[in-house]
């Protein structure tokens, strides 16, 4: 999609004239296929490294273009949001030490990117999900500004016809909407590439889906958004959602998500191509000249331009992919649910892994998956999404732990797979130790930051407990330790890191009691006694602020009216109270506080509640300013 010219599938001659050439496309491929002319006897891996770029605090960086000009190397190329950029590694034959030349090569890139990153005080971070995003990284402004990506979020919008929506529910819920993309853009991953034997593509293709679930398992790596511990690979489920086009309405009718790990085992290449065409609505359309069957009949390996457009905007979790090579079409498979980080060595560990397993697909597999069930393979996929390392897998009709599948059935086979591949013994054991030395420790990268956070959270807020992990995500890779050698982090081990106070949604309080204007003053007052609260804040059902009571008023007021016990919260709360917004200056809403003499301060978003500041949070969060200045000085 980045290197076409595009535009939205809007126009119907334009749509028509796309569709002809999409059609021919399926008929080439299969053609291709068919007269033997893919390129065999060969198999190459690569992959494409999202990373994430962080400020002097460790939240989200607005220079990844600035950066990416710096940088000037065609490795890299902007991503969605202005805090992303992308590396496309070159593409190795498989060979001896195949899998430590790929780690140089991305050392060395992801070097340029820290030292033109480094110039502006900023730095990157290597994250499935970045933990220290907030709010503010999710609006439009954060969108890469290119024709592209706008086009991408406003096709998606249109279709879906009303705001996107996310319930994501783990250890804690996030629940909302949101009218933008942008959330898509929180996910980071380390995108891997496996060529494949033509006459052996539907085998494999079913057997990746087989292994997602357990190579999953042991590399998930992104359990926070917004401070909430959510999913073990939380991006699973926001990819999903964060750009699922279907709307609420057709209960019954049975539609399968843009991003997706599909429904049922393939039964040929074609197969695979021709269902998401039926399926999925057509988003972009871009100039063609000639058809793929006529260029194949001129002796021209075809480009398959409409086929791999369309095929790039169905966000499969092992994706099929087309390419040509010096005029020598191949095919491939992209492991896409794979994490970025969180070091270079544990994502090519990672890569390893998924290699040596796809090397080595047990006999009894091979055209034989109308015996095997795909509801399985699915279902651990999305288990080991959820609980990581500690879920529960079922393999061959038998139900066992991920570490224990990892450890006794999946590593052995990785390395049988690799000896084929002839990949030398100590690079074998080499990767496949950290494997195993994770799974047996159960030390992920969602482990670590869950553990990390929850030690952090009783000394921090949710907002600093965030930032500290990134940062300490950011020293601990420097250091050069895998991830199975990380120690959780303690609130001791912060005395470096910065803390920055800029905004009222860093600091406000979002897990809020409130009441409505119909309930009894007196209930008001217990609330308050039983949470030990002094600010309640008054909405309506839609979640509209109306008022806002404090102690102070309401014992006034029970006092001045004991003879009446039918008082309701609307009676005493103020109904003009002063409001800010989540995005505005935390300074300026500390002064605002001062000068109306006010004790908490309602956050509001288009007219709905979404926080509350109090005097005791800007005292607190006042005397950490200072002491953060007198440090620097």
């Amino acid at each position: 999609m980045g290197e076409q010219k595009i535009s939205l599938a809007k126009d119907p001659e334009a749509r028509k004239y796309f569709l002809r050439h999409l059609l021919r496309d399926v008929e080439a491929i299969e053609r291709i296929l068919k007269e033997n002319i893919f390129e065999s006897g060969v198999v190459r891996i690569g992959a494409e490294q999202e990373f994430c770029l962080v400020d002097s605090h460790f939240k989200p960086s607005k220079n990844a273009s600035v950066i990416l000009q710096m940088v000037d190397d065609d490795h890299f190329t902007s991503e969605l949001a202005k805090y992303n950029l992308e590396i496309n590694l070159d593409p190795l034959p498989i060979g001896p030490r195949c899998f430590s030349e790929m780690e140089n090569q991305l050392t060395d890139l992801l070097s340029k990117a820290e030292d033109a990153a480094g110039s502006m005080d900023e730095k990157v971070i290597l994250t499935g999900i970045l933990p220290s995003i907030d709010f503010r990284a999710v609006q439009i402004e954060y969108l890469t500004p290119k024709k592209r990506y706008k086009a991408l979020t406003d096709i998606l919008y249109e279709l879906r016809g009303e705001d996107f929506e996310l319930n994501i529910i783990g250890v804690d819920e996030l629940i909302l909407r949101h009218s933008n993309i942008l959330f898509e853009a929180c996910n980071t991953s380390f995108q891997c590439h496996l060529q494949i034997e033509p006459n052996r593509f539907t085998d494999l293709y079913n057997w990746a889906q087989m292994i997602s679930g357990p190579v999953l398992s042991v590399a998930a790596n992104s359990p926070l958004l917004l401070g909430k511990q959510l999913w073990s690979e939380t991006r699973i489920a926001l990819f999903q959602q964060s750009i699922d086009t279907r709307g609420k309405g057709f209960n019954f009718r049975e539609r399968e998500q843009r991003v997706t790990f599909g429904n049922r085992w393939i039964r040929d290449l074609g197969d695979v191509f021709k269902n998401d065409i039926a399926r999925h609505t057509l988003l972009f359309s871009t100039d063609l000249e000639k058809d793929s069957l006529e260029l194949l009949d001129e002796g021209v390996i075809p480009k398959l331009d409409a086929l791999q457009l369309h095929n790039g905007t169905v966000y499969k979790w092992n994706r099929p992919c087309y390419g040509v090579t010096d005029g020598v079409p191949h095919l491939r498979i992209e492991n896409r649910y794979l994490p970025s980080g969180p070091t270079e060595k544990d994502e090519i560990a990672n890569l390893a892994f998924w290699t040596g397993l796809m090397s080595n697909m047990p006999e009894q597999f091979e055209s034989n998956w109308q015996e095997q069930s795909f509801e399985d393979a699915k279902e651990n996929f999305y288990k080991a999404a959820m609980w990581g390392i500690q879920s529960g897998m079922v393999w061959e009709d038998n139900l066992m732990s991920a570490r224990r599948l990892i450890l006794e059935i999946l590593l052995p086979m990785a390395k049988g797979g690799l000896e084929k591949l002839k990949i030398d013994s100590d690079e074998i054991n080499h990767y496949l130790s950290i494997i195993e030395k994770r799974a047996a420790k159960h030390s992920t990268g969602a482990r670590w930051i869950v553990n990390s956070f929850r030690s952090l959270r009783r000394s921090y807020s949710k907002e600093e407990a965030a930032v500290a992990i990134t940062a300490m995500m950011h020293q601990k890779r420097a250091s050069g330790k895998q991830l199975h050698d990380w120690e959780v982090v303690r609130p001791e081990d912060l005395k470096d890191v910065k803390f920055r106070y800029d905004v009222v949604s860093s600091v406000m309080s979002t897990d809020l009691v409130t009441v409505t204007e119909n309930d009894l003053a007196e209930l008001v007052l217990k609330i308050m006694d039983w949470r030990q609260i002094r600010h309640l804040p008054v909405e309506d059902l839609n979640g509209e602020l109306k008022g806002i009571i404090t102690k102070k008023r309401l014992i006034r007021y029970l006092e001045d009216h004991k003879n009446d016990p039918f008082s309701i919260a609307s009676d005493v709360m103020d109904d003009n109270p002063i409001t800010i917004g989540p995005n505005e200056d935390l300074k300026y809403a500390m002064l605002l506080m001062l000068d109306h003499k006010i004790s908490c301060l309602p956050v509001v978003e288009k007219g709905r509640l979404v926080g509350i500041l109090t005097d005791k949070d800007t005292h607190e969060i006042w005397e950490k300013i200072k002491k953060s200045d007198d440090s620097r000085n």
